[in-house]
């Protein structure tokens, strides 16, 4: 692990970082996509999601990021009720993740330094206290000789250590990966899974998505398997 947290998580031990309970989701001309979801993931576990294309597996992290809400159920965050939360909630819950997404959604006028640096900036942090651990984080995903680079110049693989590096600089208390090992080679993606086990040893909530059911098994994490918008697996 690059650099250690300057602070413990603050997700209680006792705490579930996320609970659903009788979860669906669904579009009112189609049949819904998840169907009665139930799932907890304690404070400090690491799960992997598998599931064939078109399971759910993408729509369930994005209830948990909050870009979505159930059509049925309940869903709590960090304790708290998070199925429908007024806007002015949804900044104070998502300073809490580090998302990463399918897509990257990386900045294209920015360099690399400052994709990554961004979540800091945003939190108000000065630039001495994260610049150093910003540099490293860079390395650690192998990107230290392209920090002052744009998105456009990077390739795939690139582009998603970056995004990586960004949702995990901020130390979050849960990680939400989209196939963060999508567009990297196998040396790649077991440096990755590292980062997110040396994240997790220190009390960060992971969840993972990914077809990559050898990489699942290979983690020692909880695997869960959404089919036809239903959760099975080991969900505690």
């Amino acid at each position: 692990m690059p650099v250690q947290p300057r602070r413990a998580a603050l997700t209680d031990p006792a705490t579930d970082t996320a609970r659903l309970s009788g979860v669906s989701f669904g579009y009112a001309d189609g049949p819904d996509v998840l169907r009665d979801v139930n799932l907890i993931l304690r404070a400090g576990s690491f799960h992997f999601l598998t599931g064939p294309s078109g399971a759910g597996k993408s729509t369930l992290l994005k209830l948990l990021t909050l870009a979505k809400r159930p059509t049925a159920g309940q869903l709590d965050l960090f304790g708290e009720a998070a199925g429908a939360p007024p806007r002015s909630a949804l900044p104070g819950f998502r300073r809490r993740m580090g998302v990463v997404f399918q897509d990257f959604r990386l900045l294209d006028h920015l360099s690399a330094f400052d994709n990554v640096a961004l979540p800091l900036r945003l939190a108000g942090a000065k630039r001495e206290s994260w610049a150093a651990d910003v540099e490293e984080m860079l390395d650690w995903v192998g990107l230290g000789d392209r920090m002052d680079d744009r998105p456009p110049t990077l390739s795939g693989g690139e582009k998603q250590r970056l995004a990586i590096a960004r949702a995990v600089v901020t130390r979050p208390e849960l990680i939400l990966a989209d196939e963060p090992t999508g567009s990297v080679d196998s040396a790649m993606g077991e440096r990755l899974l590292k980062l997110f086990q040396s994240l997790n040893r220190l009390g960060t909530t992971v969840l993972i998505a990914s077809h990559d059911e050898a990489l699942a098994a290979a983690s020692g994490a909880a695997v869960l398997r959404l089919d036809g918008g239903r959760l099975s697996g080991d969900r505690a």
